[in-house]
């Protein structure tokens, strides 16, 4: 059954995987458009290699594309919801890391949640495949199951998109394609952990919460989902900026967010589609993880927006500790 209706070509040595990928995905949105009606999907059925809770679908739909991408040239499976690596085809040549349901918090309250993915060539080693920085992805993207379910997805020229269409169960590609405006006034953060960030972090939000009479010169908007997949929908629909940077909370102190799963994947779309994402200082994609599991700080969205948060981490002490500051460098 095709699964993948595409205006352009996909790469060969992918279209299997993509075809897999989307008759899961396909499967996972009809489910979880069924509400309630399709079990208690949100239900904690325990935790994940890092403490994390673990909902039912989050197992569900980690079983699901392991599963389905068998035959598909995938060799190694690197899943958010697994503490090691799977070996799927002993021939594979391509490897894969997943987060099979991001944003699965949001299952019970009917807020868009998703799959992030990342492919790359598979080496020999298991765990070496992805122990190196995101440059060697292939391919990466997200399905978003919400009003409209979607794959938005690159090849590494430029970003695609592909909506499903619910009458045939196969996602078909959109005349036109995401890419991030050079302008927004928009920004992402969770600000209950204002008293938790560095200076800089602080110093930047101060100076867009000051609106037209701060040193930006502007009013901006906040925005805060909680469920990656949708934070980087809207900003590659609209533009802005994300911010999930380290604190200093126990366990926060290199970020949240994991690097393989996550936030490489994102930040070659991003980049793909026009915008810019770092850890804040530097480019996520020329992090080398020390981990399968290891986290970041993440910071991706309209370019000089990014620019500009990396260059609050430049300012002298004193220009970042002074709230409303006027830091002169900034003025709009």
């Amino acid at each position: 059954m095709q699964s993948l209706n595409a205006n352009t070509a996909i790469p060969q040595d992918l279209r299997p995987v993509m075809e897999a990928l989307c008759r899961v995905a396909a499967d996972l949105s009809n489910l979880i458009a069924r509400g309630p009606l399709g079990g208690a999907l949100g239900a904690s059925v325990g935790n994940n290699t890092d403490g994390d809770d673990q909902k039912a679908l989050d197992v569900m739909a980690d079983d699901a594309f392991a599963t389905a991408l068998r035959g598909t040239g995938i060799r190694w499976y690197a899943s958010e919801e697994q503490e090691d690596v799977v070996q799927i085809d002993t021939d594979g040549t391509l490897a894969i890391a997943i987060d099979p349901l991001d944003g699965s918090s949001n299952i019970d309250v009917n807020v868009s949640i998703g799959t992030i993915f990342g492919i790359q060539p598979a080496t020999a080693d298991a765990s070496g495949t992805f122990l190196r920085e995101g440059r060697h992805l292939i391919a990466s993207g997200y399905f978003i199951y919400g009003p409209q379910s979607a794959l938005v997805v690159t090849f590494g020229e430029g970003v695609r998109q592909f909506i499903l269409d619910r009458a045939t169960n196969t996602f078909v590609e959109a005349v036109t394609a995401p890419s991030i405006p050079p302008a927004s006034t928009e920004f992402a953060i969770n600000a209950s952990n204002y008293r938790h960030w560095a200076p800089p972090v602080r110093a930047y939000i101060d100076d867009c919460l000051a609106g037209e009479d701060g040193p930006r010169a502007r009013n901006f908007n906040m925005r805060w989902v909680a469920s990656l997949v949708a934070e980087t929908h809207r900003i590659m629909t609209r533009g802005g900026i994300f911010l999930y940077p380290a604190d200093a909370r126990p366990g926060y102190e290199q970020g949240r967010l994991r690097l393989i799963y996550e936030c490489a994947p994102i930040a070659l779309l991003v980049e793909q589609a026009g915008g810019n994402a770092t850890t804040g200082t530097s480019p996520i994609l020329d992090r080398v993880p020390d981990s399968l599991h290891a986290r970041t700080p993440f910071v991706f969205g309209t370019s000089d927006k990014v620019a500009r948060v990396a260059s609050y981490h430049d300012l002298p002490q004193h220009e970042v500790s002074a709230l409303f500051a006027q830091r002169g460098l900034f003025r709009a």
